[in-house]
């Protein structure tokens, strides 16, 4: 099915170079008029069935939310190479086995992890990991182990990279615990950890370190930093690099809505450095931290255009059916209207759909694959009926 929209013929935007190409140029492009525009872009949506069937397996992993992606090399935004690895990161995983449309056996983890290599989209080259204790059961990769996690705690993954200046991968970790334990719904957000791997740690990542963070927010906003990360940084392929991480959230101290943090790469584990946006300024006092746009979910995307824009991707509302855009003039915007990218139908009326968000380390040429995620109310009950209910879905958005 192919969803065309159209909004008013951008002749700068159809001149620029093409977007997320796998050339090795890094040189910064010129932005023009059209790096001032939020509302005009010319482009198609597609379903992407050959990346949604990648994740509809019946053994072994067969289902999960979260999934971002992240490119083993650092470079984010640009096409995937023959060589290429990208590593997803999901959140609750289900490990099991599915025949004959039966589920005959399962077991839920906190989170795992994938692993694609090159840039075709087949079976055999996405291969899924995660921990396995003792008895060989499988366990979640990530574990709270910070001074302040208590027993039952788990971690929920927010977005990761890979960064140059320190040779590490930053993943963030949403400290969570369920408030009662007969309630899979009574789920509150204690704190955000960053968890950190050296250079070429592999799974189950026994070297990894975890460090408690100021990124987290307590009160009416909640919620804080990690829903999305922007690389503007050459090293990463960013087109108009201005050197600096861009840290994302849905929260905030006063109000839930888009926030905004920066830091140098190199400075990425002094707090200290960090600034926040005010709406007009950078500064150190998180408190001061202002939304700069509403109706988002609770992961998403900001990704550059060539022409000096940035396109905001996610689920309008949290969880609907919209998987909607928003253009900026900059990575704080601001922001121009809601683009409605698509509108999905649920099989069953009791599935969510949530968390959209783009992944350019894997998007082809002049385009940009977006997945959101599939979910259930009543999740025990409805993964026995629909056992492959649980994964992510694929789109197309494709730049005119």
């Amino acid at each position: 099915m192919n969803y065309q929209v159209s909004f008013f013929k951008n002749a700068a935007f159809i001149a620029a170079i093409a977007f997320f190409s796998c050339t090795s140029n890094n040189s910064t492009a010129q932005t023009d008029a059209s790096s001032t525009d939020t509302v005009n872009l010319e482009y198609t949506v597609e379903e992407a069935p050959e990346w949604t069937n990648l994740f509809v397996t019946q053994s072994g992993w067969f289902g999960g939310d979260g999934i971002f992606a992240v490119p083993q090399d650092g470079v984010r935004y640009k096409s995937p190479r023959a060589n290429s690895v990208n590593m997803f990161i999901f959140s609750d995983s289900v490990i099991g086995e599915i025949k004959d449309g039966q589920l005959k056996d399962y077991k839920m983890v906190n989170n795992t992890v994938a692993y694609v290599k090159g840039n075709e989209v087949k079976k055999e080259n996405i291969s899924f990991e995660w921990a396995k204790g003792a008895d060989g059961k499988p366990k979640s990769l990530f574990v709270p182990s910070t001074p302040s996690s208590k027993p039952g705690d788990y971690y929920w993954l927010g977005d990761a990279f890979y960064n140059h200046a320190t040779k590490k991968t930053y993943i963030f970790g949403y400290r969570m615990h369920n408030m009662d334990a007969k309630d899979d719904w009574s789920f509150r957000e204690m704190g955000t950890n960053l968890i950190i791997l050296p250079d070429g740690s592999k799974p189950p990542f026994a070297n990894q370190t975890q460090v408690e963070t100021p990124l987290h927010f307590e009160g009416s906003g909640n919620g804080g930093f990690g829903a999305g990360v922007l690389i503007n940084t050459k090293e990463a392929g960013a087109p108009n690099p201005d050197g600096y991480v861009y840290v994302y959230g849905n929260g905030g101290p006063k109000t839930k809505g888009l926030i905004v943090a920066r830091v140098l790469p190199k400075d990425f584990e002094k707090f200290s450095e960090w600034r926040y946006w005010n709406g007009k300024d950078w500064v150190a006092d998180r408190m001061e931290t202002t939304a700069v746009t509403t109706g988002l979910s609770n992961e998403l995307s900001v990704s550059p255009l060539p022409d000096g824009r940035y396109l905001l991707v996610f689920q309008a509302g949290g969880m609907s059916t919209t998987v909607g855009m928003r253009i900026g003039t900059s990575p704080v915007g601001p922001f121009g209207p809601v683009k409605k990218l698509y509108e999905s139908k649920p099989e069953d009326k009791k599935f969510i759909h949530y968390n959209a968000k783009a992944h350019p380390s894997l998007s082809a040429p002049g385009e940009l694959l977006i997945s959101y995620n599939q979910n259930s109310y009543d999740f025990g009950p409805q993964l026995k009926k629909f056992p492959n209910l649980y994964h992510p879905f694929f789109l197309k958005l494709k730049f005119k």
